[in-house]
């Protein structure tokens, strides 16, 4: 399976008081990644936005925390496919303590459903968009 990597930095605004990345905030680094991966697959939200007035949105996240990342530490985030419908997506996200010891700190399972941005209904992902995703699983990001 292909993945996407990208890095980010753990800043103060991540951590609480003891230094230690808040949970909450992985759901806002795997944002980032998501839309990253994507836009790397030749799949840009926004242009998905302007040209079919389609969105992904998060139906369902399921994060299991492994070791904590701290305040400076560098983390890499791995994202891949790992299946495919008419109207959704279901990625794996791997968050590793990338300046550590490559320690994984968390996994999130992330199903991503494609609405209309009209009445937000479910909608089917345009072909273009379908093989330009299906890259993540194929070896071409």
């Amino acid at each position: 399976m292909a993945t996407h990597k990208i890095r980010f930095r753990v800043y103060y605004e991540d951590t609480d008081a003891g230094g230690i990345v808040y949970h909450a905030r992985y759901l806002g680094f795997a944002e980032r990644a998501r839309g990253e991966a994507m836009r790397s697959a030749g799949a840009s939200v926004t242009e998905l936005l302007n040209t079919s007035g389609l969105v992904f949105v998060v139906r369902k996240v399921d994060i299991r925390y492994r070791s904590p990342l701290r305040l400076d530490d560098e983390m890499e985030i791995e994202t891949a496919l790992l299946s495919q419908t008419p109207a959704r997506l279901v990625l794996q996200q791997t968050v590793r303590n990338y300046s550590g010891s490559n320690e994984v700190a968390a996994v999130l399972d992330v199903e991503l459903a494609c609405l209309s941005a009209k009445d937000m209904k479910p909608a089917k992902i345009p072909s273009r968009w379908c093989d330009a995703i299906k890259k993540l699983e194929a070896g071409e990001v």
